[in-house]
C-alpha cells in the first residue's frame, strides 16, 4: 500500500512541475481557496468605483482652424435694427460705448480670470441679446479675438433674430444628446465669431441646463476662444440664469433705464447673490442726458446709452 501512496505522490508532483498547455481553459489553472485566510484576506480592487482625478484622461481640445472647417456654416443676415457695427445711424455714440464696455471688460480680466461671461437681466425686454450680438461684435473687430456666442436662453431663444441665423440643430439638441458639437456651432460670417443658438424647443430647461454636457461643452471650448458669451433668461421669474451663472467667471447684469423697477432690479441682485457680478449696463439711455459719458454706479456699473432717435434701444430680448 505505502508504494501506490508513494507512486500517486510522485505523479502528483510531476504534474505540478510541468508547463501550463497554450489554449488551456482558465479553470484548469485556478487554484480552490482555503476555508480559512490566515490573517486579513487581499484586498480585491472596487470595480464599481469612479475613477480617480488622476487616472482620468486629458480632454482634447480641437484647434479654431478645425473647428471652422468641420462646424456648420449657414449664411447669416445681420439685422441693421439692432447690430450698430451694421448701422451706424441707430446711434452715434453705441458702437463706441461697447468699444468702451470691451475695454472695461479686459481691464477686469487683467486682475481676476474672465474669460466665460453671462449677460442676463432682472425681467425680460431690457436687452440683454442686444447687448451680447454687439458686445461680441465690438471683440471680433478685434485682429485675432475668437468669440463664441452661446444663446443659453432654452425658454425664449432669440439670439439668432439679431444674427439672421438658423435657430436648430442648437443647445437644446445638443444637452438632450441629438446632435454632437461641430453640429451646433455656426460660423456663418467672416472672421473669428462663432454662434450656439437656442435649438429645439423643450420643457425642462432648467433641467437640460444642470445635466453636466453644458460644462463640459464650456470646458471644451475655453481654449479655443478669447471669450464665451451666454445670453441667459432673466434671473428673477426662474432659476435658469442661476444655474448658468455657477458656470461662468463673471455676470454682466442689464437694466433697462426709465423701465426696471428699482426692487426688481434689487431681486435680480439678491439671485445672483454670492456671483462674480462684474457690472451693470443701463440699456435705452436718453443719450441727451448723459453727454457722452457713461454713469458709474457703486464702483462696478457702467451705464450706456443705445437706440435710435428717440433715445431708446431698438431690440428686445
Amino acid at each position: 500500500m505505502s508504494r501506490i501512496h508513494d507512486a500517486l505522490k510522485k505523479a502528483s508532483e510531476e504534474r505540478a512541475t510541468m508547463p501550463a498547455v497554450e489554449g488551456a481553459p482558465l479553470a484548469a489553472a485556478a487554484v480552490s481557496a482555503p476555508k480559512e485566510w490566515h490573517g486579513a484576506p487581499p484586498q480585491l480592487p472596487d470595480l464599481t468605483a469612479e475613477p480617480s482625478a488622476a487616472a482620468a484622461l486629458p480632454l482634447s481640445y480641437v484647434r479654431f482652424d478645425d473647428l471652422q472647417r468641420q462646424c456648420a456654416h449657414p449664411v447669416w443676415h445681420f439685422d441693421p435694427n439692432v447690430n450698430v457695427f451694421v448701422n451706424a445711424s441707430l446711434s452715434p455714440h453705441a458702437a463706441e460705448q461697447f468699444r468702451t464696455l470691451r475695454t472695461r471688460l479686459y481691464q477686469l480680466r487683467s486682475s481676476q480670470p474672465l474669460q466665460t461671461l453671462l449677460i442676463t437681466s432682472a425681467v425680460a425686454g431690457e436687452g440683454k441679446t442686444f447687448v451680447t450680438t454687439n458686445l461680441a461684435q465690438a471683440i471680433v473687430h478685434q485682429p485675432d479675438r475668437r468669440t463664441l456666442i452661446i444663446d443659453a436662453d432654452l425658454r425664449c431663444a432669440r439670439l439668432h433674430v439679431p444674427l439672421g441665423a438658423p435657430t436648430a440643430p442648437g443647445l437644446s439638441d445638443y444637452l438632450k444628446g441629438e446632435a454632437d458639437e461641430m453640429a451646433i456651432i455656426q460660423h456663418g460670417h467672416e472672421g473669428n465669431l462663432c454662434f450656439i443658438p437656442g435649438g429645439s424647443e423643450v420643457t425642462n430647461p432648467s433641467e437640460l441646463l444642470s445635466n453636466g454636457r453644458l460644462k463640459a461643452l464650456i470646458d471644451r471650448m475655453t481654449p479655443v476662444f478669447d471669450w464665451i458669451i451666454l445670453d441667459s433668461p432673466p434671473c428673477v421669474p426662474v432659476a435658469d440664469a442661476s444655474i448658468l451663472a455657477a458656470l461662468c467667471e463673471g455676470i454682466l447684469l442689464v437694466v433697462r433705464a426709465g423701465s426696471t423697477p428699482t426692487d426688481v432690479v434689487r431681486k435680480a441682485c439678491q439671485e445672483l447673490q454670492g456671483r462674480n457680478v462684474v457690472g451693470v449696463v443701463m440699456n435705452a439711455i436718453d443719450e441727451s442726458s448723459i453727454k457722452g459719458s457713461y454713469y458709474d454706479a457703486g464702483g462696478y456699473g457702467y451705464g450706456y446709452g443705445y437706440g435710435g432717435a428717440n433715445g431708446r434701444a431698438a431690440s428686445k430680448n
